[in-house]
């Protein structure tokens, strides 16, 4: 098992790469691999621990066992209309939700929770904040609503993955 952190992962080409401290060189980290682990997007700068398998093209990740978000100086806003990252209180539950649309340039997208019509604003900064750099339409998630200045909004974002193999 190797500890890296995400150098940059681009889910349009399905594809990025994790850095170590070892002399090695940069790990190839395919959309496959994310996919496996219940996403389908990293953050730039994400704390990893993956199984590294060596081909002839080089170490490539094979299985991915942890991701955390990346430290909160290292995530930049990328507008100055971008929110600041509430404090979300851990007793508000999370709640199970699919994707209605993400639209990465703009910035935000909205999502449904189950049995909801409703939509949840999605935040590019917040989904960066717990380690994700982008959302597919359909894609389950669970969130964290807090009220935001226009209705719901997502105050946490995590994958349906995490927050079920965590227990939370």
């Amino acid at each position: 098992m190797i500890k890296g952190q995400v150098k940059w992962f681009d889910a349009t080409k399905g594809f990025g790469f994790v850095v170590c401290d070892d002399e090695d060189g940069d790990i190839l980290l395919h959309a496959n691999v994310l996919r496996n682990f219940g996403r389908s997007s990293v953050a730039e700068g994400s704390r990893i621990v993956i199984e590294v398998q060596v081909t002839d093209r080089g170490r490539q990740a094979s299985v991915i066992h942890e991701i955390d978000a990346p430290e909160a100086e290292n995530v930049a806003a990328n507008s100055e209309d971008a929110p600041s990252i509430p404090e979300v209180a851990a007793d508000i539950p999370f709640q199970p939700a699919r994707v209605k649309w993400f639209d990465k340039a703009k910035g935000f997208g909205f999502a449904n929770i189950f049995g909801s019509d409703d939509d949840v604003f999605l935040h590019v900064e917040i989904l960066r904040h717990y380690g994700l750099s982008d959302l597919q339409p359909g894609e389950a998630i669970s969130v964290r609503i807090i009220a935001g200045p226009r209705g719901k909004m997502a105050g946490e974002v995590q994958s349906w993955d995490h927050v079920i193999h965590k227990g939370i």
